[in-house]
């Protein structure tokens, strides 16, 4: 039942597909963790460099969330085009990106 209010809500058409559409978040998001810790040591960015205050850690969390969103982002587009889901995950984005407020980006052509 819920499976069927979610193919509706995103237009898929079949189990496997919205299947496949499971499988890319999985992927996308244990990637862009995974991936997350080396983009944060290239920038020099480490627990260590904000010590051990709850303050400090609390900066370096929000930094990796801030690292990690548009790594995430990207990898979402990637994935999907592999998994042969481009058009759903493009659709997907910039649903997400129109709603945290780069409406800009997607200027409707009328």
């Amino acid at each position: 039942m819920y499976f069927n209010k979610l193919k509706t809500k995103w237009g898929v058409n079949s189990n496997l597909q919205l299947l496949v559409i499971f499988i890319v978040f999985a992927i996308t998001g244990s990637a862009s963790v995974r991936l997350g810790a080396p983009v944060l040591d290239f920038l020099h960015i480490t627990k260590e460099t904000f010590g051990d205050g709850f303050l400090n850690q609390t900066l370096y969390w929000i930094l990796r969330l801030v690292v990690i969103f548009p790594l995430y982002q990207v990898l979402l587009i990637v994935v999907g085009t592999v998994f042969f889901q481009f058009q759903f995950f493009w659709n997907f984005e910039k649903k997400i990106l129109k709603r945290i407020g780069f409406k800009f980006l997607f200027k409707d052509p009328n």
